[in-house]
């Protein structure tokens, strides 16, 4: 996972940041024909999306699960996710556009996602004896003391 980084930082971090989850669930194991386009399809978009520095994405963490996938994404604006989402020359648009003629119908595979628009300010982050993780590995790390001790001083809420 990389090198351990010793002792308590925070991501080093402090402007708007855009957190996308997206994921996809097999709900039907027998229908590899119908979910296994969903399931490559996210690999092209992850690889367009980081050759791409302007793209707006800052990077990713990727989780399986049981029946399916879940990717953290962090972003730095909606305006640049959703101008991803939308523009019918990139890799996710005819995606979308192939899963809901393909595999949605059946429901041999689902789809979700979830934004948070994290104004600035509004993230706090501890990483303790941790190799670099979450948003501390897009933006890296520092001391803890360098934003605050706390989690109320990092959060700008200390009085």
């Amino acid at each position: 996972m990389g090198e351990v980084i010793a002792g308590r930082q925070t991501a080093a971090y402090d402007g708007e940041v855009v957190v996308f989850l997206i994921g996809m669930r097999v709900n039907s194991l027998t229908k590899v024909r119908e979910w296994m386009p969903v399931f490559r399809a996210m690999g092209p978009m992850l690889r367009e999306l980081m050759k791409d520095k302007e793209s707006g994405l800052l990077g990713f963490r990727t989780l399986p699960t049981w029946r399916g996938i879940t990717l953290i994404q962090y972003w730095e604006s909606v305006e640049k996710l959703q101008a991803f989402a939308n523009d019918t020359g990139r890799t996710h648009r005819p995606a979308w556009v192939e899963y809901f003629r393909n595999s949605f119908k059946s429901g041999a595979v689902g789809i979700w996602h979830e934004t948070y628009v994290v104004p600035a300010g509004n993230t706090e982050t501890i990483y303790g004896n941790m190799p670099l993780l979450g948003l501390g590995k897009v933006t890296g790390v520092e001391p803890v003391g360098k934003r605050g001790d706390t989690a109320a001083e990092r959060l700008h809420q200390a009085d």
